[in-house]
């Protein structure tokens, strides 16, 4: 945890934001697996750790602007308890730890909510995304779950706040950024020639764990680099193939690191794999270049495209003008995702929070229906204090390749008879993270390797 202050600055920063009613804050819960007592590893609301900063189950944090007041509800441990869990804090001392000096049952939250409504002052709440907390609200509000509507208000100044990450944010950032890449590396030492995927995510998990980290998502290891999400961890590594690794770590209080690399299973690249690492490699240094505040970051994402063009049109799989191939979109036949996102306690930060209101402005709203642009998580304008990902690839997909093949889908920018040599190729990404200054931008972490040269001459230590 950070100290007392920064969760009672934090809290006051937003009351400032918000003119009157009751702030709701609800903590996650233990998820059952199979029974209820066999449950999936917790994992605290980021939001209730970045005010309340208890990554403790089953806790509701209140603040109340009209009576002035901060409580957090809870659940004192009984004996019964105390048998299977050994000694606990006491919902008062957790309390005081982030500076809030009333506790209550959480059995109260009802009538306190209940007798608010009937005055008829406003519930500020932020969307649920588990079922749990999804029930409480439809029970404390009286509203069936699709009646829920979340305060537009309060998601809009949590995501402004949280936006900007505090200096200590930052270095606990560069912290799991740090373990992240000391996890690709022990990717690039590992992988050989007959071993399974599995096996260097095991590897990764157990690494993490022993730098007392959690893993910040279910990595992405495969052969297989062309589908965007993989998490088919069976196939068998061969001379021939690349691995794509996206891995990152997650430290203690919740802050995330999100890196991708791509390397052969052999020493070395082969010529097609070489050609277009480095195209993926222009584009992820080209938008790199562009960091700085001020400039939106639908645009990097653009000038990303354009590079990925220009270098393809180099290599024979693309054709025309590039400017007017990422005007019209072709690029996607390649790179089908967004550029990078926000990162933070989550390593899509604020996600659930809505991308409408994380990732773009009023003016400029997310393009939903565009293939590729629907897909970019953040558009606006970059802001100091922005943490961020740059994530360049390209990934030949087979079957995006056969449909629109079948229609002549840009058929005047894509070089289909000479994409059609390139169907087994599979994907390549590469991944930085990234603190916006005012001066421009900052590499988090330590800088993972990942020219041509140096990822050989590592690989040819250990194949």
């Amino acid at each position: 945890m950070f100290t007392t202050s920064t969760y009672q600055n934090r809290r006051q920063a937003l009351q400032n934001k918000i003119s009157g009613g009751i702030l709701l804050f609800l903590g996650n819960i233990e998820n059952p697996i199979n029974f209820e007592h066999n449950t999936y590893p917790f994992r605290q609301d980021s939001t209730f750790l970045y005010y309340f900063g208890l990554a403790v189950p089953a806790l509701v944090g209140l603040i109340d602007l009209d009576e002035n007041k901060e409580i957090i509800f809870g659940r004192e441990a009984t004996i019964d308890d105390l048998v299977w869990t050994g000694p606990q804090e006491s919902l008062s001392d957790r309390a005081a730890r982030v500076g809030v000096t009333e506790t209550a049952p959480i059995s109260s939250l009802a009538e306190y909510i209940g007798r608010a409504i009937a005055q008829n002052r406003t519930i500020h709440f932020l969307p649920p995304y588990q079922s749990a907390n999804k029930l409480l609200l439809s029970e404390l509000l009286n509203q069936t779950p699709s009646q829920l509507q979340p305060s537009v208000s309060l998601i809009r100044a949590v995501a402004q706040q949280r936006s900007i990450k505090e200096a200590q944010e930052v270095a606990e950032i560069e912290r799991a950024v740090a373990v992240s890449t000391k996890m690709h590396l022990l990717t690039m030492q590992l992988a050989k020639a007959g071993m399974k995927e599995s096996e260097l995510v095991n590897a990764v998990q157990a690494f993490a764990g022993n730098q007392d980290c959690a893993l910040a998502y279910p990595p992405i290891i495969t052969v297989h680099g062309q589908i965007l999400h993989n998490q088919v961890r069976s196939n068998i590594l061969k001379n021939g193939d690349m691995v794509l690794v996206d891995a990152g770590a997650e430290t203690a209080i919740g802050y995330a690191g999100d890196l991708t690399r791509t390397f052969p299973v052999a020493a070395a690249f082969d010529s097609r794999q070489r050609d277009l690492y480095q195209i993926v490699l222009d584009a992820l240094e080209g938008a790199r270049a562009q960091l700085r505040p001020g400039v939106s970051f639908k645009s990097v994402h653009l000038h990303a495209a354009k590079i990925l063009v220009e270098g393809l049109k180099a290599v024979g799989l693309m054709k025309s003008d590039p400017e007017e191939a990422v005007q019209n979109h072709a690029h996607t036949m390649f790179f089908q995702c967004g550029l990078g996102h926000l990162m933070g306690l989550d390593v899509h930060d604020m996600e659930d929070l809505g991308e409408q209101y994380v990732g773009y402005t009023e003016d400029n709203p997310k393009d939903t229906q565009t293939f590729g642009l629907k897909s970019l998580r953040l558009g606006k304008p970059l802001e100091a204090g922005f943490v961020l990902t740059v994530e360049p690839g390209i990934y030949i997909i087979p079957e995006l390749i056969d449909h629109w093949k079948a229609t002549n889908k840009y058929s005047d920018f894509v070089n289909y008879a000479e994409l059609e040599k390139f169907r087994d190729f599979g994907g390549i990404r590469l991944e930085d993270n990234f603190l916006i200054t005012p001066e421009g931008h900052q590499l988090l972490g330590p800088d993972l390797i990942k020219t041509i040269d140096d990822v050989e001459s590592y690989r040819a230590r250990y194949v």
